[in-house]
């Protein structure tokens, strides 16, 4: 398991890993005083890491990677004075890097890659003037088109999709139903580019998921269990292109996971200790389907992992 994350404490950065057996923790940027927040991380076909987070310093979206055997950080987006929060990040097939993230200072969506060799930024996904681009998340599908599920924040306030799978950036609405998305959308992508994405329904405070699967966007609510459940989600694809999504019960201060990969909705609850399940990202070892969760032990003030196998 890798995981970023953000230290409140020394404001900075973290990265740790259980790789020798045991685990070891990193500081991959310490050049400024308040780095690492917003932090979203992958791996390249070396297995090394690639991390972008954002520089509360500079309010600055930053990029660190150790593919050169140190850490590096980079500043792939410095064309406005505030831009960066809400990144996530995603590599192709060449481990060329895709990162989308919020620009405060125009209210919308941006996306950034290296594909070329340098960075380039692309500001006019969404033309959208209503604030868009808000819990962004990226995800590359089998012929390296990219995906972008993110929230219209002042506009309609719901969940939106874009994609660049036909040649050109088009943008869609997963659940026109709603007008009060909540936090932390989370996309994942088949290889062929179907899309799978979970967020919060902040007006029936529950968890819900989208899929364009049949061609045509079908919403679903995987847990109604509880009067409020399905913030800080995030959601990942097994071999077999089931789906599994991690989130936190607010009715029981709970870590949640719900699977379809029985055919039927699962609901488990993974940690009911005193306060945790906030902040959760979810990952899966297609290898053997292993189940991996980082989450926030909000009662203790940890970082805390669970696995599945």
């Amino acid at each position: 398991a890798h995981i970023s994350y953000y230290d409140y404490t020394n404001l900075t950065l973290r990265y740790t890993t259980n790789t020798s057996g045991t685990w070891v923790s990193e500081a991959p940027d310490s050049s400024v005083n308040d780095v690492g927040t917003y932090s979203s991380i992958a791996l390249d076909s070396s297995d090394k890491i690639h991390i972008s987070y954002y520089d509360w310093d500079n309010m600055k979206l930053k990029y660190a990677a150790n593919a050169s055997g140190i850490w590096v950080s980079e500043t792939p987006d410095s064309s406005v004075d505030d831009v960066g929060t809400y990144s996530s990040i995603a590599l192709d097939s060449s481990d060329k890097i895709h990162i989308s993230y919020y620009d405060w200072d125009n209210m919308k969506l941006k996306y950034a890659t290296n594909a070329s060799g340098s960075w380039v930024v692309n500001g006019a996904i969404d033309p959208s003037t209503l604030d868009a681009g808000m819990y962004s998340s990226i995800a590359v599908d089998g012929t390296d088109k990219i995906h972008i599920a993110y929230v219209e924040y002042f506009g309609t306030g719901t969940v939106k999709y874009a994609t660049n799978a036909s040649g050109l950036w088009t943008v869609e609405f997963p659940d026109p139903s709603s007008n009060d998305m909540g936090d932390n959308v989370s996309i994942a992508v088949e290889s062929g580019g179907t899309a799978h994405i979970s967020y919060y329904d902040l007006d029936a405070a529950t968890l819900r998921y989208a899929t364009n699967a049949t061609g045509t966007w079908i919403v679903e609510t995987p847990d109604a269990s509880g009067d409020d459940v399905g913030s800080y989600s995030s959601i990942a694809l097994d071999a077999d292109s089931k789906v599994h999504i991690s989130y936190y019960d607010w009715d029981n201060l709970d870590l949640k996971y719900v699977t379809n990969e029985s055919g039927a909705w699962v609901v488990t609850t993974v940690d009911n200790a005193e306060d945790v399940g906030m902040y959760s990202s979810i990952a899966i070892d297609t290898a053997d389907n292993t189940v991996h969760i980082s989450y926030y032990d909000f009662a203790n003030s940890n970082l805390k992992y669970a696995v599945k196998e």
